[in-house]
This record gives C-alpha cells, sequence and structure tokens, in this order.
C-alpha cells in the first residue's frame, strides 16, 4: 500500500482536530446536563425532604386537633346527659308542683264554703249546750225532717261529698266541699 499524501494527511489530521474538537464539545455538554440533572435531583430531594417534614407537621397538628375535639366532644356528651338529667328532675319536680297548684286552687273554690262553715260552727259553739231536749217544739227546724245535715238532703248537695273519690281529677265547675283529715 501506499503511503498517503500531504494532502490527505491534513485533511485527516483537520478531519481529527474537528471530530477531537466535536467530541470535547460534546463531553462538555454531558458535564453539563449531568451537572444540571444532579442539581435538579438534589433541589428535589430537598424538596421532598420539606414535603415530607411538612407532612409529618400537618398530620401530627391533625392528630392533636382530633384528638382535642374527641376529648370535648366527650364533655359535650357527657354535659348533655347531666343536663338531659337535670331536665328529668325538673320536670318530675314541675309535675309534683302543677299537682300541688291544683290542689290549692280547689282549695281556694271551697273557701268561701269553708269560711260559711266555719262561722256558722262558731256560732253554735256560742250558743253553748241545750239545757233540755223535751222543749223542743214541732215547728223547730231539727225536728221537722227538713234539715240540710240529713243524708238525703247531703248527697243531693253539689258541694259536698261523701267521700273524696268524687273530686279526683274531674274539673270543679263550682264551689268543692270535702273531708281532710
Amino acid at each position: 500500500m501506499s503511503s498517503p499524501s500531504p494532502v490527505q494527511i491534513r485533511e485527516a489530521n483537520a478531519h481529527l482536530a474537528a471530530l477531537y474538537g466535536r467530541v470535547t464539545n460534546l463531553e462538555q455538554k454531558l458535564e453539563d446536563a449531568e451537572k444540571t440533572v444532579r442539581e435538579q435531583a438534589e433541589s428535589l430531594i430537598r424538596k421532598d425532604e420539606q414535603l415530607r417534614a411538612t407532612t409529618q407537621e400537618i398530620t401530627e397538628t391533625k392528630d392533636r386537633e382530633i384528638s382535642f375535639l374527641h376529648e370535648k366532644l366527650c364533655h359535650s356528651e357527657e354535659s348533655i346527659h347531666r343536663l338531659n338529667q337535670t331536665i328529668k328532675e325538673k320536670d318530675s319536680l314541675i309535675g309534683q308542683l302543677q299537682h300541688r297548684c291544683q290542689l290549692l286552687d280547689n282549695i281556694c273554690k271551697s273557701r268561701p264554703l269553708l269560711d260559711s262553715m266555719l262561722a256558722q260552727i262558731a256560732e253554735a259553739e256560742r250558743m253553748g249546750p241545750v239545757s233540755d231536749l223535751g222543749k223542743l217544739t214541732t215547728n223547730n227546724s231539727l225536728t221537722d225532717g227538713e234539715s240540710n245535715c240529713s243524708p238525703s238532703c247531703l248527697s243531693n248537695h253539689k258541694d259536698f261529698s261523701l267521700s273524696e273519690d268524687d273530686s279526683d281529677d274531674q274539673e270543679l265547675d263550682g264551689v268543692v266541699f270535702g273531708t281532710t283529715v
């Protein structure tokens, strides 16, 4: 084989120099790209660590808030239970007081009749004992069968009751008289 001519050698050297320059240029670009990728990877790692820390902090805050709200809910449920118990007690007391109020209303409605009876009893006591029953005449109201104290007259009177059952839980139209011990 023949040896290459000086022109060919120069062309080959120029081609090699251009190729070497191109390789050097590509190596520099590769190095720059690798540096950029490394920087981006490091940046992503830092951001990932920051996001994990933020996520952990948010999770801890959420857990604390859930715990606080759960405790508050328990306290609220206890308060509701106590208030419901108080309401039941107050309702029971209201029922008792309403019954007593009804009794007092009935007593107040009966008061005029009671006052009248007490006045008549006081008058009878002032009169004193009867000295002789034989002196009573047939015109006396106590012996003529028209007495207001006879059982037949009392059972027809709307304001008098022989038993307490007659007036239990009824709406009273007039004055009610009952016996109490």
